[in-house]
């Protein structure tokens, strides 16, 4: 559930992104408040998908999502999109999936934490 609270985190920070945009140095009352509000419910879940994903992945992976997600809505709504700029975002692409998949290996190996925590009567 953690990776699904962080991908819906990503994509909310494409959301506020363009909200701020938007909002013209929050001059704008509704795009602010749309604004203020994607981020805030952006923040919380990736508050919530740090409780179980390592901080280093998470937030690498949360910008990464915000960052290419940025980056081809611009393209979509006409930003120019050169080889170079495709390139690039393939190579983000390709490091939020390493990570995942690196990082769901880890989990696999940890311990529970109740198997770590010292055995009844040693304390």
């Amino acid at each position: 559930m953690a990776w699904l609270y962080l991908l819906l985190a990503g994509l909310l920070e494409v959301g506020w992104a363009y909200g701020m945009q938007a909002s013209d140095g929050f001059t704008e009352w509704l795009p602010s408040l749309i604004t203020i509000v994607l981020l805030i419910i952006s923040f919380m879940l990736f508050a919530r998908a740090m409780r179980s994903i390592e901080i280093g992945t998470a937030y690498a992976i949360f910008t990464g999502i915000g960052t290419v997600g940025t980056v081809i809505v611009g393209i979509v709504r006409g930003e120019p999109a050169d080889l170079l700029k495709l390139l690039f975002i393939a190579m983000l692409i390709g490091g939020i999936v390493g990570l995942k998949v690196i990082s769901s290996k880890e989990e696999t190996t940890k311990k529970p934490q109740a198997e770590l925590a010292a055995p009844e009567g040693t304390e």
